[in-house]
């Protein structure tokens, strides 16, 4: 990982690194890599990995690879014992700071929401086209905009949604200063969102380029925002809309799935069994779901089984079973994934 990296995410990050591989080459690569695990060379921890038939690897795969999360560089073997950088190319397309930038409590580790987002593609049936199509992501609990940042850093479109009013001002504060601040070319309209005479949400939609060429010749980027209850996203998208739905769900610390006359409930379970049904309609078929949670105040089970209610087909293998994590003495983390049948 790169050396200013979050401490207790750094501690933890080489072993999800390797669950995260796993995945990309059960999917993606279709089992071309073997032997993945880890090793220590120079007092350094590595993730390590050979290509099953002793071949090279493609360009396409040094590109993917240089696209995980945590990856912070890649090197060959040579002679059994020196190592040999292999160049990396990026889908990036804009400074880092788009995704460092923030700084809040309660922020998701933008490495994790990176991992996410790349589990979440990969095991979609668009995951092999990630370099060369751009995708289509929701966040229907986007918060202040980490996953959406992500999701724009690779030239994707990207939506969320979040009922928080505070968080949507913000992060629509944000995108306007990031865009006048780094001279790109962009459109953003905010404002009320109406139905039957009354105000049911308010919507930033913002379309933005790279560079003034791609602006110029339409090819521009979108990026949507609502500020409403993530139960009535069908209100504000449409069915089979996007190729992935990524959600970092209340861990119930700083807030709970939502609130009432009784107080804070911190099991989202509740919250989830709502939702989560809208989310699946908002995929298009061959799309997945990923959705991260606090293993304190909610079973992988409970998950699972709303997940399959939603008529999605939870990814079990074994790769995905391993991103269980601690955060802090509140929260351990872990990622459940789903796709969506053909």
């Amino acid at each position: 990982m790169p050396p200013a990296a979050n401490r207790v995410y750094a501690a933890t990050a080489t072993r999800l690194t390797e669950a995260e591989l796993g995945v990309l080459n059960s999917t993606v690569f279709a089992g071309r890599l073997s032997d993945i695990g880890q090793a220590s060379i120079g007092g350094v921890t590595y993730v390590t990995f050979a290509v099953a038939d002793g071949s090279e690897l493609t360009a396409s795969e040094v590109a993917f690879l240089g696209n995980l999360s945590s990856g912070y560089a890649l090197f060959r073997v040579v002679d059994g014992q020196l190592l040999a950088p292999v160049q990396l190319s990026r889908l990036d397309r804009y400074d880092d700071d788009l995704i460092t930038i923030q700084k809040y409590q309660g922020k998701t580790n933008e490495h994790f929401t990176k991992l996410m987002l790349n589990v979440a593609v990969w095991s979609s049936a668009f995951g092999p086209r990630m370099l060369e199509r751009r995708l289509r992501v929701m966040d229907p609990m986007c918060g202040r905009g980490t996953t959406l940042n992500q999701a724009v850093m690779y030239g994707f479109d990207a939506a969320g949604l979040d009922h928080d009013k505070k968080d949507f001002d913000t992060y629509t504060a944000f995108l306007k200063t990031w865009l006048r601040r780094k001279r790109l070319k962009h459109q953003v309209d905010t404002g009320p969102v109406r139905a039957h005479g009354k105000v049911v949400g308010h919507r930033t939609h913002a379309e933005f380029a790279a560079s003034r060429e791609e602006y110029k010749a339409g090819d521009v980027q979108q990026l949507t925002v609502v500020a409403a209850d993530t139960t009535r996203a069908l209100d504000f998208y449409r069915q089979g809309e996007f190729d992935v739905v990524v959600a970092d769900a209340p861990y119930g610390i700083q807030h709970g799935s939502r609130s009432d006359r009784q107080g804070l409930r911190r099991d989202p379970g509740e919250l989830l069994s709502a939702a989560v049904p809208v989310w699946a309609r908002l995929l298009r078929r061959g799309g997945a779901m990923a959705i991260s949670w606090n293993t304190y105040v909610a079973k992988r089970a409970d998950l699972v089984t709303i997940l399959d209610r939603a008529g999605l087909e939870v990814c079990g293998d074994v790769p995905y079973g391993q991103f269980e994590h601690w955060v802090d003495q509140a929260i351990t983390r872990d990622l459940v994934v789903a796709r969506k049948p053909d």
